[in-house]
């Protein structure tokens, strides 16, 4: 500190002083040399009272402006305000006849009085009674007469004080410095603490920073965070007062940055306790350009993971805080995924931070950035934490279990199941109860995830879930709107709380009511719900039989010895309740299927359930069933789901080996002569029906048998297996023939256990194409198809085939297998082999896309509300993880499966000289391993878009590779992709693209028939073909032209049947294909600034238009008022203003664009009339938003020629309504001086003449209008 402090000034030294600012030094230096003396331990003050006249001239002036100074502990009292005070002080310094040495004199007084320790303890603290302007002290009063500031330096130069009596006196003195009216000079007052701030202690060093906002003027504030910010990098115990008075400084925004930087590289060293702080400085002093700086919050933050729950607590306040006051930390914090801020963001009252959250989050979810480990973690680490939030954690999960993107949906299971195990009892009931509300939305996803977590928690908190058994016992009054697979989880999720506990007795009463109360209802929607409960209460029952027969108490041995008479009875009453009905036998054959297989049963059980053997006798059945069509008739739908039960309680019994049965599956079937398919159609209704009905029953058996066997590892049986799959192949092709020969035709319910099957009536015909009255042609063309169609498509009767299971895919496994057939001597007399063919792979992959699509990729609430869902029960019963896992499994099988098929083509087009589809060729061979290397390339991309199955697939594929070729590939790859940077190839590949799409654009497509391709998906995958055509060719509107010019007028004179010969998949069935493309895509490439693009996209336009006179459908007619509109969109928007900029230097080039779009705006006119007169509300929907562009169009090159001083050549006339023809619509003439339906449309005559030319005879549409203009 500088010496002038330090220098002893006598009572009786003369100082000359000038009234005004330049001689007042330091405002409160007296003050701080105060807090100097503080810091020694004090000494006792000094016996000897000062002498009397060193104190007179204080306590004479003190007494006098209205202050009386009280000995001992008295706290000084005071009479008059304080600004009267300081005015009386003042004016007796000033009228006093020794002025200006009066003033060192009263200085010298006061020093002598507060020598006193006691008497200067009274000077800091209050006088009483307090002014209404606060508590101020003796000490404060006197520093604001500015006179006095400068002299209370010398007054403390010699006193060392410390705290008396717990007061702190160093503080009282700081307090003192507070929000003064008038700093004289405030430089040297932020010197000067700052100066005792590096000697002083670090507890005076804290009061000092702190208070320094509240002292310092804002001129001072820059310089002293200067000072503030060297000064929290050397010293980190400072961090919390140090930013607790950066915090409120005003600063420069540069020097914000500045500090908040150097702040933010000291996070690594900053205390826990100490972190609120800091966040809560960067969250304040970070600005929208910066926000994303926050970022390293989350080292910090992680980092502190495992300690003290309150600090973390206090941190996410402080963030809480300033996203909910600062709009720009909050939007900055949407772009860092942290799972914390999320919730905050969430439980804010901003609903734009709540829907951003849950965006965000949602983003995150669906592209992987956040999984199950990360909530798990949080849950686990942060649970005092996360119970804070706990509302938003419920939103957030109830919103995203409600989203029907797949992607979702398990994330918000995750959530739920972690709040439940985390928190408290309260948490769990409103876990709880959110899960029931979801499962009686009676929407699909959320009732099957619902169900789910239900089970999950059951199985994994079986006590605390009993708690709230009454709350998922409600949803017993809401099955109705549940699925057969959602009824068994919700019995299997009962059985487990009624029969789980030992208070579960109330809960396994109301279920047994049920139960009976559904059995007996003659409605077979009940009636199957009452099937479904039962059995699944078997299944609980028998599993706890087994549970607590290994316990030892006297009561489990009772329960043990219970459990299976209930399940006994339970199972003879849905036995006699299920016998009238066919359907319901079958169902309860199919139920108690699933439980054998999904279950652990007790013995005794088993027993019972084993004692049907009839089932052998399953052909005399069926043969008697063929020969008597009366009653008996529907008795075989309970075939399959018979056998289906034996083979699995045999297979349960000898752990998998169905030696006892093995003769169902090579036994011959008792059929009629399948020759009569051939002439189906002379048999009557009923005789055509019986025999589809006969091979339904036959390949739903072969279906079974295949089920049974398929896992068999006996060659023989390998062998009989595939053979029944040829048989299966077989009967399907002529079931198609049958179907077609009958419809109308609804077969037998197969799929008991799944969703219902009623009412749902196939479409077993192909759709017939709609043509006009009198198109002879279209008739005999539609004659002539259907004399060919061989039969129909069996998708639509999926719904009534038994459901293959997993395990069958593993055929596709097998090889070429063979066997040797022995004669009576033992010798092997011939050799046997068989391998899959095309038909049955087809069959296979078919099934299993099937499976992966519902399994992997499809979204539950997206499904169809049962139909999509029948045929996957028995999947159903099998995790994603699972399915997923054993498609793995497969992928080797799959990948020699494409490889036979990529060989077939190539030496099919080696045979027929590079034609795929030659003369030689076997039509329906080629037709079934394109379709199934279809199948294989579909398989696999479904597969590969499964993140979880990538890297095992992809190491299957490198599994493939010839040895040592993955070190030359590796070495190969690194060159490759450093000539890749070099350059970049995305040019060489559109053309690429482009080149081949046009290949097959001007490629004849037929089909196996030899008729050409047609039909919803051809045109699908044209339309494809030829938007990958014109996204990539190097010039898209000479493409366009090219196409609407030279390939569109080659139909003019054609047949409805022949093609363009430049473009042959172009024809009159294409057209709009072709035209809804053409415009499409010439709608985007007019998205341009150059004035030679707009004329050739002006010219297509104008040709695309024109086609509407030939081509007048109403579809095309809709694609041309829709893109029509967008076009003009564009031109408004990007065109004309390019026009305005052009028009004095390309004048003869915008004239003719804007005349050659006239024509086209023209015809866009006669169209809005045609659409109003023939009343066609797809057509008219268009016309006012149309309308209104053509109109802003008139107005905006009326503005172009005023723009450029053209506006004479400009006018404006009344436009006829005409049809697509031209023809005047004459039904409207008398209207057209009040009806809007008249168009007003300038006649751009774009001329320099200073008179105004007269307007022209009105013209047709076909005119095209040429005026010289001359500048």
């Amino acid at each position: 500190m500088s010496t002038i402090f330090h220098k002893n000034i006598s009572a009786n030294q003369k100082i000359s002083y000038r009234h005004d600012v330049k001689d007042k030094k330091n405002v409160c230096v007296k003050v701080i040399e105060l807090l100097k003396k503080s810091r020694s331990a004090g000494r006792q003050s000094k016996e000897a009272a000062p002498e009397e006249t060193n104190q007179c001239v204080f306590v004479d002036f003190v007494r006098v402006a209205g202050v009386i100074l009280r000995p001992g502990g008295m706290p000084n009292e005071i009479g008059v305000d304080q600004v009267v005070f300081q005015r009386r002080i003042q004016q007796q310094l000033q009228k006093s006849p020794r002025y200006p040495g009066i003033i060192q004199e009263f200085i010298t007084a006061l020093e002598s009085y507060m020598e006193n320790t006691d008497r200067f303890r009274n000077c800091l603290l209050p006088c009483v009674p307090q002014s209404s302007n606060g508590d101020s002290s003796l000490l404060r009063m006197l520093l604001g007469i500015e006179m006095l500031q400068v002299r209370f330096s010398a007054m403390t130069s010699k006193r060392k004080l410390t705290s008396d009596g717990g007061v702190s006196i160093p503080r009282i003195i700081i307090n003192q410095l507070k929000w003064l009216d008038r700093v004289v000079d405030a430089k040297d007052l932020a010197s000067k603490l700052m100066e005792l701030v590096s000697v002083a202690p670090v507890e005076v060093q804290r009061d000092i920073i702190t208070s320094l906002p509240e002292i310092l003027e804002d001129s001072q504030h820059n310089d002293t965070a200067r000072e503030l910010n060297s000064l929290l990098q050397e010293k980190t115990q400072l961090t919390v007062p140090i930013l607790d008075a950066l915090s409120s400084l005003n600063l420069a925004s540069s020097l914000l940055t500045e500090v908040r930087g150097a702040v933010m590289a000291t996070l690594a060293a900053v205390q826990l306790e100490d972190l609120p702080v800091v966040v809560k400085f960067i969250l304040h002093s970070v600005s929208a350009s910066d926000a994303y700086e926050v970022r390293v919050l989350k080292s910090a933050s992680a980092a502190a993971a495992g300690s003290s729950q309150d600090s973390i607590s206090l941190i996410l306040d402080c963030i809480k805080s300033a996203v909910r006051f600062q709009k720009t930390i909050s939007e900055a914090w949407l772009k860092v995924m942290d799972l914390l801020v999320l919730l905050i963001l969430h439980s804010t009252n901003a609903n734009q931070s709540r829907r951003g959250a849950e965006r965000v989050l949602k983003v995150k979810v669906r592209n992987g950035l956040i999984q199950e480990a990360l909530l798990q973690r949080t849950f686990r680490d942060y649970a005092q934490v996360m119970r804070g939030y706990f509302p938003s954690t419920l939103a957030l999960a109830q919103s995203l279990v409600r989203s029907p993107d797949p992607c979702m949906v398990p994330f918000g299971g995750h959530m739920y199941r972690h709040a439940f195990t985390a928190f408290d009892s309260y948490c769990h009931q409103e876990v709880v109860g959110s899960l029931v509300t979801h499962v009686c939305s009676g929407v699909g996803g959320e009732v099957d995830v619902a169900l789910e977590l239900l089970c999950g928690l059951v199985n994994e908190k079986p006590s605390e879930m009993a708690m709230y058994a009454v709350f998922v016992k409600g949803i017993l009054d809401y099955m109705d709107n549940l699925t057969p697979q959602q009824i068994r989880r919700l019995f299997h999720l009962l059985s487990r709380l009624a029969f789980g506990q030992k208070q579960g007795s109330h809960i396994q009463d109301d279920m047994h009511i049920v139960i009976r109360k559904q059995l007996s209802s003659t409605v077979p929607k009940y009636k199957r719900i009452g099937i479904i409960g039962a059995v699944m209460i078997v299944g609980s029952m028998g599993a706890f039989s087994i549970f607590f027969s290994s316990l030892k108490s006297v009561t489990d041995l009772h329960l043990c010895l219970f459990f299976p008479l209930q399940v006994t009875a339970l199972l003879e009453l849905v036995k006699s309740s299920s016998e009238s009905s066919p359907e319901a036998a079958a169902l309860y054959y199919d139920e108690l299927a699933n439980l054998i297989l999904s279950s652990a049963l007790d013995p005794q059980v088993q027993v019972y359930e084993d004692q049907g053997g009839i089932a052998i006798n399953l052909m005399p059945l069926l043969a008697k069933d063929i020969q008597n069509k009366g009653e008996q008739r529907v008795s075989s739908l309970c075939l399959s789901p018979f056998f289906r039960l034996l083979r699995l309680c045999v297979e349960k019994r000898h752990q998998g080996d169905l030696e006892e049965i093995d003769g169902l599956l090579g036994c011959p079937l008792i059929l009629t002569n399948m020759d009569v398919v051939e002439k189906v159609e002379s048999l009557s209704k009923a005789e055509r029906e019986f025999l589809c009905t006969l091979l339904f029953h036959t390949i739903n058996w072969f279906r079974e048998v295949v089920n049974a066997f398929c896992t068999q590892k006996d060659t023989d049986m390998k062998m009989r297996v595939l053979t029944r799959l040829q048989n299966i192949t077989y009967l399907q092709t002529l079931l198609e023939r049958a179907l077609a020969g009958t419809p109308g035709y609804v077969p037998p319910i197969a799929n008991f256990d799944g969703d219902g099957t009623d009412g749902i009536v196939p479409n077993s015909t192909v759709p017939v194409i709609k043509i006009k009255k009198g198109d002879s042609q279209a008739e005999e063309a539609t004659e002539k198809e259907k004399e060919i169609r061989p039969g129909v498509s069996l998708a639509s009767y999926r719904p009534f085939f038994r459901e293959l299971d997993m395990e069958v895919l593993s055929v596709l496994q097998c090889g070429l297998l063979s066997r040797s057939l022995l004669d009576s001597e033992l010798h092997t007399k011939v050799r046997e082999e068989v391998l899959l063919g095309p038909a049955e792979l087809v069959l296979l992959l078919e099934d299993m896309l099937r499976k992966l699509e519902f399994s992997l990729t499809a979204a539950p609430a997206k499904r169809a509300p049962f139909l999509k869902s029948v045929g996957f029960s028995h999947l159903q019963q099998r995790s994603s993880k699972d399915i997923a896992s054993y498609c793995v499994q497969l992928m080797p099988a799959l990948c020699s499966h494409l490889e036979n098929c990529h060989n077939h083509f190539q030496i099919m087009l080696s045979e027929n000289n590079g034609v795929v589809d030659g003369p030689a060729t076997d039509v329906e061979e080629h037709q079934l391993m394109s379709s199934a290397y279809q199948l294989l390339l579909q398989v696999l991309n479904t597969t590969f878009r499964q993140k979880s199955l990538l890297k095992k697939a992809l190491g299957v594929f490198a599994g493939r590779l010839k040895e040592g070729g993955a070190e030359l590939t590796l070495e190969q790859l690194f060159d490759l992709f450093f000539h890749l940077s070099l350059r970049r190839p995305d040019l060489f590949i559109f053309l690429v693209l482009a080149s081949l799409a046009r290949r097959f654009l001007n490629q004849d497509w037929v089909t196996a028939s030899g008729e050409k391709e047609r039909g919803t998906k051809f045109n699908e995958a044209l339309h494809t073909l030829l938007s990958i055509y014109l996204d990539h060719v190097d010039d898209i509107l000479k493409a366009v032209e090219e196409i609407a010019a030279e390939g569109i007028p080659e139909l003019l004179n054609a047949s409805k049947d022949e093609s363009s010969a430049s473009w042959p998949t172009l024809s009159r069935q294409t057209f709009l294909v072709f035209y809804k493309v053409l415009m499409a895509e010439l709608e985007k490439a007019a998205q341009s600034e150059k004035l030679l693009t707009w004329n050739l996209a002006v010219r297509d336009f104008h040709i695309l238009v024109n086609l509407v006179k030939v081509f007048d459908s109403r579809p095309v007619l809709n694609v041309c008022l829709k893109y029509g509109r967008l076009f003009l969109e564009s031109f408004l928007k990007l065109g004309m203003p390019l026009l305005d900029y052009s028009f004095k230097r390309h004048k003869e080039d915008v004239q003719s664009l804007l005349k050659t779009f006239q024509l086209s705006t023209r015809q866009l006119h006669h169209m809005c009339g045609h659409s109003k007169m023939h009343q066609d509300t797809s057509l008219t929907n268009h016309v006012p938003a149309l309308k209104k562009s053509l109109e802003l169009f008139v107005y905006r090159v009326k503005a172009m020629l005023t723009l450029n001083n053209c506006q004479e050549a400009f006018w404006l006339g009344n436009l006829k309504n005409r049809n697509l023809k031209g023809e005047e619509i004459l039904s409207q003439r008398s209207q057209e001086d009040d009806d809007d339906e008249e168009e007003e449309e300038e006649e751009e005559e774009q001329q320099q003449q200073p008179e105004r030319s007269p307007p022209p005879q009105e013209q047709s549409e076909d005119e095209v209008i040429a005026i010289s203009s001359k500048r």
